[in-house]
Order: structure tokens, then sequence, then C-alpha cells
């Protein structure tokens, strides 16, 4: 059995011995991963645990990656990218120059499937996409562009109901199982740690993606973040969140005017 108290005191020493703050992160879900981590690497106590995250770098790789929220796919949501495609990269593509920012990308699927989106709309050239993830693991794996094969059916229907209407299977080559995406998407890729807890704003963007991130964290760090946003988006940028996260009742929300449906909001202010 954990206890609340057990959670704080390995925040603490997070925080303490390595710098990580989760501090602001949802206790519930945080608590719920620990749990599972325990169960999974069979430590008989909390104190175990805890023992090897505060003595064990290495172990303190996994844990981080256990803890951080991993769960993406590509074109997830396929009518989020269907505005994407119809009502934003139009806009977009009247600019001399694109930046995009993918906050919290984890392995990178939706980084890639705005690489094809931009490559469809002859807009690539003339974009970067900025990867940022505050686990070093899960960007490696955005940097090798290598997902598994048996998810490409799944992701071929998404991309088709995205709008998409070339065969999917063009984009990347099959292999042992992986499927490698064609390193023209990747090229415009740029791929950095960044932690949204603690680390500043980088650049001026025309949209900042951030889906299913802000859910794990408690309220304050959500309108923190929502400001490091805000402050990062260019005049009349767009800013994209997940299906469960909202602008309202949050002090930004007035300089944003939401586009549609689509959990996609323009700066207006």
């Amino acid at each position: 059995m954990i206890e609340d108290e057990d959670i704080e005191l390995l925040l603490t020493d997070l925080f303490d011995i390595y710098g990580y703050d989760f501090t602001s992160y949802s206790r519930a879900s945080l608590k719920r991963r620990i749990v599972r981590l325990c169960s999974l690497d069979k430590f008989p106590s909390f104190a175990e645990l805890r023992y090897k995250v505060r003595t064990d770098v290495h172990y303190l790789k996994r844990f981080v990656e256990e803890i951080t929220v991993n769960v993406t796919e590509m074109f997830r949501d396929p009518l989020f990218y269907k505005a994407l495609r119809e009502d934003v990269l139009p806009i977009l593509g009247t600019k001399p120059f694109i930046r995009i920012w993918h906050a919290g990308c984890s392995t990178g699927e939706e980084v890639y499937s705005m690489s094809i989106l931009l490559k469809e709309a002859d807009l690539l050239k003339k974009s970067l996409l900025y990867a940022t993830d505050l686990n070093p693991s899960v960007l490696e794996k955005v940097r090798k562009g290598i997902f598994p094969l048996n998810q490409m059916k799944q992701y071929s229907e998404s991309y088709i109901a995205s709008g998409g209407h070339r065969d999917f299977s063009t984009y990347y080559t099959a292999n042992y199982g992986q499927a490698k995406f064609d390193k023209e998407l990747s090229e415009k890729i740029i791929i950095s740690t960044h932690n949204l807890v603690s680390d500043s704003s980088f650049n001026e963007f025309d949209l900042i993606l951030c889906r299913n991130v802000l859910i794990y964290f408690d309220k304050d760090l959500q309108d923190r973040v929502l400001k490091l946003f805000d402050d990062s988006l260019g005049s009349l940028g767009y800013l994209a969140l997940g299906t469960k996260e909202t602008l309202k009742f949050s002090a930004i929300q007035n300089k944003f005017k939401q586009l549609n449906r689509e959990k996609i909001w323009k700066k207006i202010v």
C-alpha cells in the first residue's frame, strides 16, 4: 500500500537529487502509475522502490519513462487532422516560413503525421517542426522514425479519415516487423529535451500542438504552461490541445478564439 505521504517523499527525492520536478502533476495519475510500476518490477515495498530510484541512475530512466505519459499514435483523432489540413495549413501556407512546436511529443507519431500533412500541402520545405519532450528515451524514437508495422493498418485508416488520398504505405519501408518512415519526413524535425514544468520559451511559433499532456497537470501548472504557449506563439498563431483539454477558465482564454469543434484556437490578441 502506497500512501499519499510516500508519493510526496519520492517527488522530493526526484527534485533534490535529479532536478526532476513532478510536484505539479496530478497526484491521482502519479500514484496510479507508481503503484503499477511497483507491481511490474515486483518491489516488495515502497521503501525498496524509493531506494532504487534514489541510488540507481539507470533505473531512474525507467522510472521517468513509466510515470510520464507516452501514449500516442499517428493521425490520432482524424477529424482534428482534417481541420489542420483544411482550416489551418492553408493560412500558414501564406507565410514565408512556418515554425511548429510539438510540446510533449512522446515517441513522435503525431510529429510524423504533421510532416505528412505539410508534405501533401507542399509546405514541408519551408517548415521546421520542433519535437520536444521531458524524456530523452522517447526522443530517440522520434529520431529513428521507426514504428511497429502492425500499427500501420490502423494508422492508414486514420490517415484516410483525415482526408489523405495517397497510399499510406508509400511513406515508409517495411522491414522485420518495423516501418521506417522516409528520411524526407524527418529532415525538418528538430529534436530536443524540454521540460514544460521548468523551461521557458525558446522560439516564436506559428502553431503549437500539446495534446493530452495538460490533463496530467494540476490547475496551477496548466495555467503556467498555457502562458508559456501564449508567450511562444506569434501573432495570429494557432494552439492545438487534446480532446479533453480546453482554454476555458484559463487566464489566456480571452486572447484566443476557437476555430471549430476541434480543439484548435487562433491567437487574436
